[in-house]
């Protein structure tokens, strides 16, 4: 019994980890390669564009932390 419940806890932490993953590179493809398609377009660095990438970047990297840390569990 115990066992069963460990192991429904591990598959928990898996797929609860896999959706932070897959969170992280949705928040990367929309915001730093949308930013860098925008920077292609105009050809100007912008404030727009800098914010852009820097939250993109800092939110991608704690989204892909946090699914880190589920797994370690």
């Amino acid at each position: 019994m115990r066992r069963k419940r460990q192991e429904g806890i591990s598959i928990r932490h898996e797929k609860l980890s896999g959706y932070f993953f897959n969170l992280s590179q949705l928040t990367h493809t929309a915001l730093v390669l949308g930013a860098l398609v925008l920077f292609f377009q105009s050809e100007r660095i912008t404030g727009m564009l800098v914010i852009m990438l820097v939250t993109g970047g800092i939110i991608a990297t704690g989204l892909a932390w946090i699914g880190n840390n589920l797994l370690k569990k």
